[in-house]
Parts: structure tokens; C-alpha cells; sequence
């Protein structure tokens, strides 16, 4: 009897460790973030707001929460840096919580699916008007959608959560503000330099966060976190010489 109620109650136990250290791992990750948020990194052109350094963390949470615990962590930043700067939540800022949520999603998913936000992304942009005319801009798109195609790297998951972000945001703009096609066009070497610098920003970033997880989690007293950090992503040589 008593070891039908130890399997019982294992599994239940297990469960609630798991959650435990997810939320409060939660908690830290948002709070992280919204300080990341206050950080200008570069104006976005078109508009009166800027790049922060929440573009470079934001997709981590998909990797050390999973996809939807992700998600959520961007939306409560989001969220709360709205109430924070006193910004009015209408349809257009709900809306543009779903790149970076997208990002997220991407960055923590296993296996290829998110591959077929790329080319619905590039549908949407030219079946619109202005977008038409600016038909190279979104094959910009078709280089993160051959690396989610490719073998399984963070570098390739980083340019994959970059441009996640930026196909719906740009589609979003797109159908929101229009711009010109010649300002589109003009923003393709734009594009290659900023979302190289996320690239790299994101892979260092998580690099970074995960180590020192995993180097923080050998205190006793937050040693439950330590399943979070993935032992495939720590900085030491041999993770270089993988490169090699």
C-alpha cells in the first residue's frame, strides 16, 4: 500500500519542482527584461521608437521556459512597459506584441514548424500594395527560413528568432503605416547589419545567461534551477572548438 501512494506522490512532487523553478526563473527572466527594455540599442526608421536591448534576451525565455512560458514572459514585459510609459493599448500595440512572443516561440521550439512563418510572412507583405512594389524586400526572409531548414545550431535558432521578430513586425508596419516602396527597398542593407547585430547578440546573450545559470545553480540553495541551463550551450573551449 504504502508504495502505491510513494508512485503516486512522486510524480506530483516532481511536477511541482519543475513548476517551482519555472516561475520563479519566470520572475527573474521578466525582471531582466524590463531593464533590458529601458535600453535603446537604435531608432526603428519610420516611427518615433527605438531598438532596446529586450531584442536581444526576449527570445531566450523560449529556451529556458519552452515555447508558451516564453511567450508569456514577452507578453507580461510588454505588457507592463506599456502601463509603465503610459501607452494607450489599442488594437495596433496589441498587435506588435506578437513579433517578439513569435520570437520567442521560435527560439524555444524543437524541429522545423516554425519554418512556415517565413514564407506566409512574405505572401503577406506582397499581396499588399506597397509591398508589391518592394517585392526584394521580404526574400530578405528566405535566408533565416533555409537556416531553420539546417542542422541544429543556436547560431542558425539566433538568426531564425531574429527575423521571426522582424518578418511579423515588418508585415505589421507594413499594413499599419505603409511607407513608400523606395524607403522598403532602402532598408535592405539596413536589415543585414541590424539583424547580424541581434544574431550575434542573441546567441552571446543566451550564452552568457546560461552559463552563469548553470555556474550560479551549484549554491545549494538555487540548485533546482540548474536542470534550466542546457550543458550543450556553456562557454568553455570545447563549445568553441565545435566551430572548428
Amino acid at each position: 500500500m504504502m508504495f502505491f501512494c510513494i508512485i503516486n506522490v512522486w510524480p506530483c512532487s516532481y511536477l511541482i519542482i519543475m513548476e517551482s523553478r519555472k516561475i520563479l526563473f519566470l520572475l527573474i527572466f521578466i525582471i531582466l527584461s524590463l531593464v533590458a527594455f529601458q535600453i535603446p540599442v537604435n531608432r526603428i526608421i519610420g516611427s518615433n521608437q527605438n531598438f532596446t536591448c529586450f531584442e536581444l534576451i526576449a527570445p531566450l525565455g523560449g529556451m529556458f521556459l519552452g515555447p508558451l512560458l516564453g511567450a508569456l514572459s514577452t507578453l507580461i514585459v510588454r505588457g507592463t512597459n506599456v502601463f509603465i510609459a503610459r501607452q494607450p493599448l489599442d488594437l495596433l500595440t496589441i498587435v506588435r506584441f506578437l513579433p517578439m512572443m513569435l520570437a520567442a516561440i521560435y527560439f524555444g521550439m524543437r524541429g522545423k514548424k516554425m519554418a512556415i512563418i517565413f514564407p506566409f510572412c512574405i505572401v503577406l507583405f506582397l499581396i499588399h500594395p506597397i509591398g508589391r512594389q518592394a517585392w526584394l524586400y521580404p526574400l530578405i526572409w528566405l535566408i533565416p527560413f533555409v537556416a531553420t531548414l539546417g542542422k541544429k545550431r543556436l547560431i542558425l535558432k539566433s538568426i531564425g528568432a531574429t527575423f521571426t521578430a522582424h518578418a511579423v513586425g515588418s508585415v505589421i508596419f507594413l499594413y499599419a503605416f505603409g511607407l513608400t516602396p523606395q524607403i522598403w527597398l532602402s532598408l535592405i542593407p539596413v536589415v543585414f547589419i541590424e539583424r547580424g547585430f541581434f544574431t550575434i547578440g542573441i546567441w552571446l546573450s543566451y550564452l552568457t545567461i546560461n552559463t552563469a545559470l548553470d555556474k550560479l545553480a551549484n549554491i545549494r540553495i538555487i540548485h533546482f534551477l540548474k536542470p534550466l541551463a542546457n550543458q550543450n550551450y556553456l562557454i568553455s573551449s570545447k563549445f568553441f572548438k565545435s566551430f572548428a
